[in-house]
């Protein structure tokens, strides 16, 4: 019934209940009817909303254009801003998006962008109010588009973009490693990606660097909702030492983790050392018993996420290069800088440009 319009579905609810004058309205037939109805106006809102954006983001981009020809021309100071604005709010009295300060951002958003051939194609993909926080928080090209196109892609609310640049998602979609691109299923592929940081930033822990697992595991109990706000969002706290039980015999998970978005359990392995190949079989084994005896039927499978204080990134790449379930290996950080030995490891332009094509093409 997804391709009849709203008329073809009133029409046919009639012929179908045209025998009785009091339809149920705990008819299967009713039921359907309404949900196809607030389907079409879910549907039709949102359309709205982004004929209203696309609309709102031209007018903005040709306002930044016509102050920065002016400007260039003419040479006009900050002033003729601040009198254009106050004389829309004389025009249109309670008009919102027009103080002085947005249209400076009108004027910033066009010069960025208008010669950009990556980023001027995108600038109708989201809202404004995105746009100014990626403009003002990100300046490199590809990190622009990389959430540009991750926002529109995923649905991102502005707190939740800014969250998600906070958490350095867009380097560690760059640099992290796991093996999902070849263990998961395609439609949570790229989520999983974005899911799993390749380093965890654990400040908040208050550790120093002479600590046991125990120790690790117990500071990350005491403060887990900042550890799960360092995950990034949609990730809720299932226990640790999680136990399993086989032949007998009990096996305990350090952390078990759920991702709502992903429908998946997370299985966290804590190291205080450098990763060793070995840790990838016994993660295996946890993920196999998981999805075995835990996991429900409408889940996916169970992805493992293995921490460490350190890691050869060779090492890991031959790990996890045959196995067949979903493992991501990470470091962990009790200092909130990013290394400048870390920054160097983002990829060259074009494998970068690579990456960034399975957000478009999924």
């Amino acid at each position: 019934m997804t391709d009849l319009s709203l008329i073809d579905l009133v029409e046919t609810f009639k012929i179908k209940n045209m025998s009785t004058n009091n339809v149920s309205l705990a008819s299967t037939e009713y039921q359907s009817f309404r949900d196809e109805i607030t389907k079409r106006i879910r549907s039709a809102q949102y359309e709205a909303l982004k004929a209203v954006n696309k609309e709102m983001i031209a007018l903005y981009w040709e306002i930044g254009m016509r102050i920065t020809v002016q400007q260039t021309a003419l040479g006009w100071g900050k002033s003729v801003v601040e009198n254009l604005s106050q004389d829309i709010q004389k025009e249109f009295p309670g008009i919102q998006g027009f103080s002085a300060r947005n249209m400076w951002d009108m004027a910033r958003f066009y010069s960025e962008y208008q010669s950009n051939e990556i980023l001027q194609p995108l600038v109708a993909e989201i809202s404004w109010t995105k746009h100014i926080v990626i403009l003002t928080k990100c300046k490199e090209t590809q990190q622009r588009q990389f959430y540009i196109l991750a926002t529109k892609k995923y649905g991102w609310t502005k707190d939740v973009l800014i969250h998600k640049i906070e958490l350095k998602t867009y380097e560690n979609f760059l640099l992290g490693q796991s093996n999902f691109d070849t263990t998961l299923p395609e439609n949570i592929r790229n989520q999983a990606v974005l899911a799993v940081k390749d380093e965890y930033t654990l400040d908040f822990i208050g550790l120093g660097e002479g600590h046991s697992e125990y120790e690790l595991e117990q500071a990350i109990i005491k403060n887990i909702r900042s550890f799960l706000m360092e995950f990034g969002t949609d990730f809720s706290f299932m226990g640790n030492q999680y136990r399993l039980e086989v032949d007998g015999r009990e096996y305990f998970i350090d952390l078990l983790l759920y991702n709502r978005r992903l429908q998946a359990m997370i299985a966290v392995e804590l190291k205080i050392g450098e990763f060793k190949p070995e840790y990838k079989g016994k993660m295996e084994f946890y993920l196999n018993v998981l999805n075995e005896t835990v996991k429900l039927p409408h889940e996916n499978p169970a992805i493992g996420i293995i921490i460490c204080k350190s890691k050869s990134r060779t090492i890991v790449e031959y790990a996890l290069k045959n196995s067949t379930m979903p493992i991501g290996v990470a470091t962990y950080s009790l200092s909130p800088e990013l290394p400048e030995a870390y920054k160097e490891l983002l990829p060259a332009s074009e494998d970068i440009a690579k990456k960034l094509e399975l957000l478009i093409k999924e």
